[in-house]
């Protein structure tokens, strides 16, 4: 078990915000303020990324969901709102899968099931730099990580549609216009949710950096309705 990093604000019901691919909490700057004026925030910061350790255990979705669970149970929370960009959407997903009494309302900002639902303009040059960093990885350390990093996006998730259905929580998916996640992959997430809820936003990937007042309203409407 490693102690993940992690910035708090704010109070009542538990807030948490998990970043994307190779980022760190502060990627959701333009978030807390916003947020943590309604709930107790918690950023975190995922194995191996920001100022949380890599620790031994599997580089993976899946651990990462194990090492939220650890978390929550550390700071005790018993349940929780549970927002996740990019890899944190799938890990989000990926808790909720496991624990969906612990996720009071749940926000999917451009997550996806499997790496399909990556556009190929995007996707291609990831797999190329993660065979050039597999390649490098037995003798270079920084090629290694490299390797490691990028393999969440090539490899992971593996999320199947059907599974959704056990996903009965209020959940809200967002997007941006000009996502790098396939539209019809995203409106496919969406329309498998029991009570799920679809939000396409002006904006790339990014939205909620680049966005953040649209971003945090269409966030916040929802968590309050």
């Amino acid at each position: 078990m490693i102690k993940l990093a992690y910035t708090e604000a704010g109070e009542g019901t538990p807030l948490v915000l998990l970043h994307g691919n190779g980022e760190s909490k502060e990627y959701f700057a333009g978030q807390m303020e916003a947020f943590a004026a309604r709930y107790h925030v918690y950023a975190v910061d995922t194995r191996g990324h920001g100022q949380s350790p890599r620790g031994e255990a599997p580089f993976t979705l899946t651990q990462f969901a194990c090492d939220l669970e650890q978390f929550r149970i550390a700071h005790g929370i018993e349940t929780m709102h549970l927002l996740g960009f990019s890899d944190g959407g799938n890990i989000a997903m990926l808790y909720a899968l496991a624990h969906p009494e612990r996720v009071e309302k749940l926000i999917l900002n451009g997550a996806n099931l499997d790496p399909s639902g990556v556009k190929r303009s995007v996707q291609w040059p990831v797999e190329l730099g993660y065979r050039i960093a597999t390649w490098f990885a037995g003798r270079d350390p920084k090629a290694r990580a490299n390797a490691e990093m990028l393999g969440l996006m090539v490899n992971e998730p593996h999320i199947a549609a059907a599974d959704l259905a056990k996903l009965t929580m209020p959940v809200l998916v967002i997007a941006g216009t000009k996502d790098m996640i396939r539209d019809d992959h995203t409106r496919a997430i969406a329309a498998a949710l029991p009570d799920g809820t679809l939000a396409i936003l002006p904006g790339d990937h990014f939205v909620a950096a680049k966005n953040p007042e649209a971003f945090n309203r269409t966030v916040l409407d929802f968590l309050q309705g």
